[in-house]
């Protein structure tokens, strides 16, 4: 006969209670449960989760979804012929060091393939240059509503994180050198920054590199730098600090490439920094299919080219039909818009609504706690051409 001892009858009535009245198990009632029913004790990680762009809704069948800043048009043919042709080979191992796609890189964009690091997205360069330099004690510099990846990876390692306030979501950089102190490691800015849509000219960023000090880290996010490639005021992040030894700048394969669901990035800093970057980073971390599929992205400029011109067509008239209606957002500056309905007859949240009615939908700024506030993303054709239909039924 099964006879329960005292802490164990405990442990199953606690159990059975939070079950029965239907309590949402929290990361911290996990954790209690975990620790009651004595089994490894886990870290209590104190970080907000990553909520992306919702990909469906109920009760809404093939929506357009414009939530995610995913390419209009898809990724280049020759990839789709790649992969195709890469496929029988997936059960082999990776070229660990990303040979062939840090040489077209280098060549690309005239940079040292031995100060390059490849990585699953963008993503996991932050988290690698996270995990070289932070400890717990250290102090992060980011963006008020910089990019949400940038605080997350920096408080897995326990670095505070201190945001800067911006000006008419812009960063300023007077209120980030504020921020610095004698625990500062790192300052993460993208440019042009997501879900903001505003960026640094050249000059100001320069500025923002004089005023920091030599021993802070600056990451430069430069995941929509190809979308304001033609503005004269702008300079990416990689042309402007190729030769600093002081700088990390990242640039992904997810926009204007077109490659979001295979996950690629890169990474560009000092032959010191990348090396230990290398001794940490896992083993064949950039699969096989991504790899091939990055190298032929890469090569073909013409594919690139027409991303760009597609992206800067339709930004144009969208922005056009969002003024029109009195939305207030960015210029166009990369393949989304921050749309704010304070001088609208609707809120943000009728307009997410009623677009959801009209399957479409977009990415809610809950999470950057931007107030009355909707992200939208370029679309395809056939989507702008539904959402500004859909605009103009909305607020007529």
């Amino acid at each position: 006969m099964f006879v329960l001892n005292t802490i164990s009858f405990v442990k199953l009535v606690v159990f059975i209670l939070l079950k029965s009245k239907n309590i949402v198990f929290t990361d911290t009632i996990y954790i209690l449960i975990i620790r009651i029913m004595s089994l490894p004790k886990p870290r209590n990680i104190k970080i907000e989760r990553y909520v992306g762009g919702l990909s469906k809704l109920k009760k809404v069948s093939s929506p357009f979804k414009l939530s995610a800043n995913e390419s209009a048009l898809g990724a280049s043919p020759k990839v789709i012929k790649i992969l195709e042709k890469e496929k029988n080979k997936i059960f082999k191992y990776p070229d660990s060091d990303s040979y062939e796609l840090k040489k077209i890189l280098s060549g690309n964009f005239k940079i040292n393939p031995d100060r390059i690091i490849c990585g699953s997205g963008s993503d996991q360069i932050f988290d690698l240059t996270c995990q070289l330099f932070l400890k717990p004690g250290d102090e992060v510099i980011a963006t008020e509503y910089g990019f949400i990846m940038h605080r997350i990876y920096a408080s897995l390692y326990g670095a505070k994180v201190l945001f800067a306030k911006e000006k008419n979501f812009k960063a300023s950089i007077k209120e980030i050198i504020k921020k610095v102190s004698n625990k500062t490691k790192m300052v993460f800015i993208a440019n042009p920054n997501n879900p903001t849509g505003t960026y640094l000219a050249k000059n100001e960023m320069l500025q923002l590199r004089k005023k920091l000090r030599k021993d802070i880290l600056l990451v430069v996010d430069d995941a929509y730098f190809e979308f304001l490639s033609k503005q004269k005021n702008f300079v990416s992040g990689l042309e402007l600090f190729k030769n600093s030894k002081n700088v990390l700048v990242t640039r992904t394969f997810s926009k204007v490439y077109g490659l979001a669901g295979l996950r690629l990035g890169w990474g560009y800093s000092s032959k010191e920094i990348i090396k230990l970057m290398n001794k940490i980073k896992p083993p064949f971390n950039v699969n096989k299919l991504a790899l091939s599929a990055g190298v032929e992205a890469a090569k073909d400029k013409t594919w690139i080219n027409k991303a760009i011109k597609y992206n800067s067509i339709w930004s144009k008239k969208i922005f056009s039909v969002l003024q029109n209606y009195k939305i207030r957002c960015n210029a166009p500056s990369a393949n989304f818009f921050l749309m704010n309905f304070d001088h609208t007859k609707l809120n943000s949240d009728q307009v997410f609504r009623k677009l959801a009615d009209k399957r479409i939908i977009l990415r809610k700024m809950t999470q950057y706690k931007i107030p009355n506030s909707l992200r939208l993303t370029i679309g395809s054709k056939k989507a702008n051409e539904h959402l500004i239909r859909s605009i103009g039924e909305i607020f007529k």
